[in-house]
């Protein structure tokens, strides 16, 4: 997960969609006076308009400051509505959300660390009469959710073992097993970030806690066991509450909003979590096993575009004529770190230069992948 990421609903918490391109209003296309301004710098987050009517609102940020920040969307209690991450000193960015009515904040981070500098919003109305949905957008829809599920229902087994290894005081056997109970996680990281505290209770990282918060979860054991090297007492009580954080997760599935745009956003958030962390090699420092997140993370946006893609494809052939080939290409590269056993190789055995070509083919799919979203809602 992201350093610094506080209770989230990223996937689909009031049916969002993240997208490069703006999106269509209840009545016809965004135009730029419709759009909400967001000038972010280092000391402000000036927002052009406090009230708006909902349905689509398009958020057009332009970083003004000197240091890179990100821009959020808040609903009650700092559950996440929407996000764009990494946006450089003197570059925009565009979001198109959908949201409906009710209270929230804006929140400009510079440096991506804190709570922000906020401004409160009010969304108005209703958003208007929805269209129909397309049939193959539901389906869609209905398939994701059965995806999701399944990945938190195999993911309780794999971290079962790996808890029965740490009560077990066996070190080598629990290092083994580290990594595939985190793949159906990682594969879904989005959905798994929409209910509330699960997130910061099992994936939050040293660095990433917030004031006053308990260190708990899968990097607080990948700690012990690879940097100590050592089971005690806690790491077992860690363990145990762990699986029993995780069967939460687990239990609340049906409970996600899931909406075809939402799905786009997600896939587009899942590269941002491997650029983020990933391809630096912060998300797994201890263990090195970043690329079998990577891997799942790019599993689980493959997943999610290929069931939008029917209406992807129509509406826009040549940005899925794109992804189809950035998808191949990273996923070419990837096949090159796989072992003969399934494990990926150490990511401190990976070379600068090798890094920097996976960085830039995380890149190259990012930049497409974030049309998606407004390519599925296109009229």
């Amino acid at each position: 997960m992201s350093a610094r990421r506080s209770t989230a609903a990223t996937l689909l918490t009031l049916a969002v969609a993240t997208a490069a391109l703006a999106g269509c209003s209840k009545k016809d296309d965004k135009t730029a006076a419709d759009a909400v301004k967001v000038n972010a710098t280092d000391t402000a987050c000036e927002v052009s308009k406090t009230s708006f009517p909902a349905g689509h609102v398009v958020l057009d940020i332009a970083n003004k400051g000197s240091k890179v920040t990100e821009v959020y969307v808040y609903a009650e209690g700092d559950k996440i509505v929407t996000e764009r991450e990494n946006i450089g000193p003197g570059t925009k960015a565009s979001i198109t959300a959908e949201i409906k009515a009710g209270s929230y904040e804006i929140a400009c981070k510079p440096g991506m660390v804190g709570d922000g500098i906020r401004q409160k919003i009010t969304v108005t109305g209703d958003g208007g009469s929805a269209a129909p949905a397309d049939p193959r957008l539901t389906a869609a829809v209905t398939a994701y959710r059965t995806y999701a599920q399944e990945q938190a229902d195999l993911t309780i087994p794999a971290v079962e073992a790996f808890a029965a290894a740490i009560n077990a005081g066996d070190v080598e056997k629990a290092k083994s097993l580290y990594a595939p109970s985190r793949t159906g996680w990682e594969r879904t990281e989005p959905v798994a970030e929409s209910f509330g505290d699960v997130d910061p209770k099992t994936d939050a990282r040293e660095d990433g806690l917030e004031p006053g918060q308990e260190w708990t979860g899968w990097h607080k054991l990948e700690k012990s066991l690879w940097a100590d090297g050592a089971i005690g007492d806690a790491e077992k009580k860690l363990a145990d509450q762990l699986v029993a954080d995780l069967k939460d997760w687990q239990k609340k599935i049906p409970e996600a909003e899931i909406t075809a745009t939402s799905m786009a956003n997600g896939a587009k958030e899942l590269l941002d979590e491997v650029a983020t962390g990933k391809v630096t090699g912060e998300e797994e420092r201890y263990s090195h096993t970043d690329l079998a997140d990577f891997a799942a993370n790019v599993e689980g946006a493959k997943k999610a575009y290929e069931l939008l893609k029917p209406v992807a494809s129509e509406k826009d052939a040549e940005l899925a004529r794109t992804l189809d080939s950035e998808f191949a290409a990273i996923e070419t590269l990837l096949a090159k770190y796989k072992q003969a056993d399934g494990t990926y190789t150490s990511y401190d055995k990976v070379a600068e230069t090798e890094r920097k070509t996976l960085s830039d083919a995380v890149n190259a799919l990012a930049e497409p992948l974030s049309k998606l979203a407004a390519a599925v809602v296109a009229k």
